[in-house]
């Protein structure tokens, strides 16, 4: 863990007491529990959208993604007999090939990431609701499915397997980004593109391979957000949950600029996410300010985040002056 993921973890911390101090319900099991279900929810999506932050990019259309590809799930075991394994591989599949459509776009036709996934967001939010002519997909009276729900809404010695799943996808893409030559490379990319591709990395390719990480990790999560749900209305699921994954990667220390963050960052900026989210409603704040919490919290991440690269620069522009031979 590096300094901005101690600072973080200490925050959490130091929040969680106090509001187990003002409210002492914060502390029940079954509060910890729900509020570890949603980290694994939105921990899963926001670890694909740092893999995008990374290299400088953004994915606005994981929210209507969620959407779209959760009605799909849903019209294909329950009115469709797909058995859910196939459908489970269909979806992440159709994630992936999503993201590598938007990476071919940012890479080879060299449109915006912004107007990319912007584009997305509204157009597989139209195809949900096109798709569903507007009604609510869900599950027929008594249909159900023992297996999947056990794996994605069910619990395992009273810890939600949303959780689970997350601390399992967080130690491979620890891995992946921290310990693997591709990792290093997504780093240089988000650091200097252009400085990247002279010293031989194919940006292109690499860039891709995040947008498609992206899709997959969103894809699977649009499937837990999907059987955590039971139903979906396309017009509002999944509304802004791009911002919960924004906002938990540039708390996690993810720098918008790209070439900053790490894995772990991003999981306590989910926590802390949720932990606010769980004081708003345990301390009566209208849910209507939901957002502007969400908004307030993200404009103090970008504002530290910059002033602490700042701080940086004027402590080793002031080491350099100091150990600089004098003449």
């Amino acid at each position: 863990m590096n300094k901005k993921d101690i600072g973080l973890l200490i925050l959490i911390v130091v929040v969680g007491a106090v509001v187990a101090t003002i409210n002492p319900r914060f502390l029940l099991p079954i509060n910890l529990a729900n509020t570890s279900n949603l980290i694994g929810l939105f921990g899963i999506l926001s670890i694909g959208q740092a893999f995008v932050i990374i290299t400088g990019g953004i994915e606005l259309s994981v929210g209507s993604l969620i959407a779209l590809l959760g009605v799909l799930f849903i019209d294909l075991i329950a009115n469709h007999g797909m058995p859910w394994p196939l459908a489970f591989m269909l979806i992440l599949v159709l994630g992936g090939i999503i993201g590598l459509a938007h990476g071919w776009l940012i890479t080879r036709l060299k449109l915006q990431p912004f107007v990319v996934t912007l584009c997305g967001l509204l157009i597989y939010r139209g195809i949900a609701r096109f798709y569903t002519a507007d009604g609510t997909a869900g599950f027929a009276f008594g249909q159900n499915f023992p297996t999947l729900e056990f794996l994605t809404a069910g619990r395992t010695y009273g810890i939600p397997n949303s959780f689970i799943a997350l601390l399992i996808i967080m130690g491979v893409t620890w891995v992946v980004l921290h310990r693997s030559v591709f990792g290093r490379y997504l780093y240089a990319i988000g650091k200097n593109e252009e400085a990247a591709r002279y010293s031989g990395i194919r940006t292109g390719r690499m860039v891709m391979a995040a947008y498609v990480i992206c899709g997959v990790l969103t894809a699977l999560s649009a499937i837990y957000f999907a059987m955590y749900t039971r139903s979906i209305s396309p017009a509002s699921h999944g509304n802004f949950y791009e911002l919960y994954a924004i906002a938990a990667a540039v708390l996690g220390g993810f720098s918008l600029r790209g070439g900053e963050g790490s894995i772990v960052g991003v999981i306590l900026g989910t926590i802390l996410l949720q932990e606010l989210q769980n004081l708003v409603n345990l301390l009566g704040i209208p849910s209507s300010l939901n957002f502007a919490v969400m908004g307030g919290v993200i404009l103090i991440g970008v504002l530290v985040d910059q002033q602490w690269d700042v701080f940086r620069a004027k402590r080793r522009l002031n080491r350099a002056t100091h150990s600089a031979p004098s003449i």
